[in-house]
């Protein structure tokens, strides 16, 4: 998305000073509060940690620029990597199954469409593996990053879904009985969280790109469920499954636990197949709307309370220090908040915390109410989140979705002073 930013400069430079002194103040007492360290020593904004995480999502989206030639291909992905590497990247997580397919030959799943153009359509070699290979050689992590439940959404229709796609074929072949591990809800397809051979498929899928790839890590995003309305028989999604199952717990807590069923074993196929390799997750930011009840069912206080979940949790904090509600009251989600929030989760165990952050809505009229949005107002909200989370001692490393945000032209202000504190 392309939107013009317009900054008064002059007027914006006081106001800028006093915006980094409070952020230093909040990081400061964020420090005190969360009791993480017995004295406050920020550091500097030139010192990067060995161990800090600088990854960036190369998405779907980023995918369809690429060529679909091989030579073309290796190219492309030569550059992008070596963008990576002089935006300070140490880490790259790349998009191989937004859709029920596969970046790679796979067993399980057909050949995507943001490949080749056409979903099955093989391009006659492997592009993963020209991926995994070229990050390596130029010192970078790769981490495999996948979708789990989605079979179609965004730039991918039920049209454009292979007839050798499972999700296809459970509602193609004649038998009634595995018609419902498909589902459409709110015009989109998803497989159904409640069906054991659907879970088996996804950690399958997973295993098998432990298993060929040498990759640093396997990632899941924040599509699980649906949003769901089990007073709307057409909404209602799986509640046939949870009503056949006769389970005690509540509905919502039983769709929690299918997909925690899922995660346990993704984590331990991971484990099995490739014991270096970490498993993260980077689900939505707001942790009130992981808790609801109507959407996600995201699990994350069994998943950063109990070991066998995951190795890192890595919220989307997507909002800025000064987003406000309709009331004019400060956010719940707004950084800060969020911050302090997730540093308190990650406390009740043993996963490391990164934080998502959202290079896409540099320089954008991103609604906060706060009249002109501060994306439009400031040109470093992204260099001083970095710096809020190192000064807290409790964040490992950072993601920065996506890719072609740091090639447009609104962002590079915001490129620029990320790169200050990359140094």
């Amino acid at each position: 998305m392309l939107i013009q930013k317009k900054l008064n400069r002059d007027a914006g430079k006081p106001r800028l000073r006093l915006k980094q002194a409070f952020s230093l103040l909040f990081a400061c007492l964020l420090v005190l509060q969360t009791g993480m360290v017995t004295a406050f020593a920020a550091p500097s904004a030139s010192v990067i940690r060995s161990d800090e995480l600088r990854g960036v999502w190369i998405s779907y989206l980023d995918w369809e620029r690429l060529p679909a030639d091989q030579e073309s291909f290796k190219h492309e992905v030569d550059k992008m990597l070596d963008r990576c590497l002089e935006l300070k990247m140490n880490a790259v997580f790349v998009h191989v199954r937004p859709d029920a397919d596969a970046m790679y030959p796979s067993a399980y799943f057909p050949w995507s469409r943001f490949v080749t153009g056409t979903q099955g359509q093989n391009p006659g070699y492997d592009p993963f593996a020209i991926f995994v290979k070229a990050a390596h050689n130029k010192g970078l992590q790769i981490h495999a990053w996948i979708n789990p439940y989605r079979v179609t959404g965004y730039h991918n229709t039920w049209d454009q879904v292979s007839d050798q796609n499972p999700a296809k074929k459970w509602l193609t072949d004649g038998d009634p009985s595995n018609d419902r591990w498909v589902l459409k809800q709110n015009g989109a397809y998803y497989f159904n969280p409640a069906i054991p051979q659907v879970r088996e498929l996804i950690i399958n899928g997973v295993r098998e790109i432990a298993q060929k790839y040498t990759v640093d890590g396997i990632h899941f995003d924040d599509y699980f469920y649906p949003e769901v309305d089990n007073n709307n028989e057409s909404r209602w999604f799986d509640k046939p499954e949870y009503e056949a199952s006769g389970s005690s717990l509540s509905i919502a807590q039983w769709r929690r636990e299918n997909v925690n069923e899922l995660i346990r074993g993704v984590y331990k196929a991971v484990k099995e197949a490739r014991p270096s390799a970490q498993f993260g997750i980077s689900p939505e930011g707001y942790v009130d709307h992981l808790r609801s009840d109507n959407r996600l069912f995201t699990d994350i206080d069994t998943w950063l309370s109990h070991d066998g979940y995951v190795d890192y949790i890595m919220p989307q904090i997507y909002w800025g220090f000064e987003h406000q509600l309709s009331n004019g009251s400060p956010a719940p989600f707004a950084f800060e908040n969020n911050l302090k929030t997730w540093i308190s989760l990650v406390k009740k165990g043993h996963a490391k915390l990164y934080i998502g952050l959202a290079m896409y809505k540099a320089g954008s009229n991103a609604r906060d109410n706060t009249g002109i949005p501060e994306w439009k107002r400031y040109d470093d909200v992204i260099s001083r989140q970095v710096e809020a989370g190192r000064a807290s001692g409790a964040v490992s490393g950072y993601c920065f979705y996506e890719y072609g945000s740091f090639q447009e032209d609104v962002c590079q202000k915001e490129v620029k002073n990320l790169m200050k504190v990359f140094r």
